[in-house]
């Protein structure tokens, strides 16, 4: 069974820092692309960062460019997302997921087949 599970979340003030964690277990994860994703009350969800597994390849949206870093440690299975200088508009929930290949890396959420529960972010001004 595919499993992502988040964690890492909390609450920090404006210009802090947190690191999500994303563990895979029931699958074969290096054809994969992992995905972080967003979603704030009241809006749709949206692609912060994605990166394939099998070259390193990344994404970021423009609105976290330079702020947040997603990597890989393949040895733990596990998709982290270092978030710096947070600021109170990057507040949501967080959610990592998984596409498996054949795909086209980006951040759409619509390509992704398996999600996990979520992990919330607050960030205070």
């Amino acid at each position: 069974e595919v499993q992502l599970v988040e964690s890492g979340g909390g609450l920090v003030q404006a210009g802090g820092s947190l690191r999500l964690s994303c563990a895979l277990s029931g699958f074969a994860p290096d054809d994969y692309a992992i995905g972080w994703f967003r979603q704030a009350p009241g809006k749709e969800r949206e692609g912060v960062s994605c990166i394939s597994l099998a070259d390193g390849t990344t994404i970021y949206a423009r609105s976290v460019k330079g702020r947040f870093i997603i990597s890989n440690d393949h040895a733990k299975n596990t998709v982290y997302l270092q978030m710096d200088s947070l600021k109170p508009e990057d507040t949501a929930v967080y959610y990592c997921a998984a596409d498996p290949p054949p795909y086209g890396l980006g951040l759409g959420i619509y390509g992704y087949d398996f999600w996990g529960q979520g992990t919330q972010v607050t960030v205070s001004s």
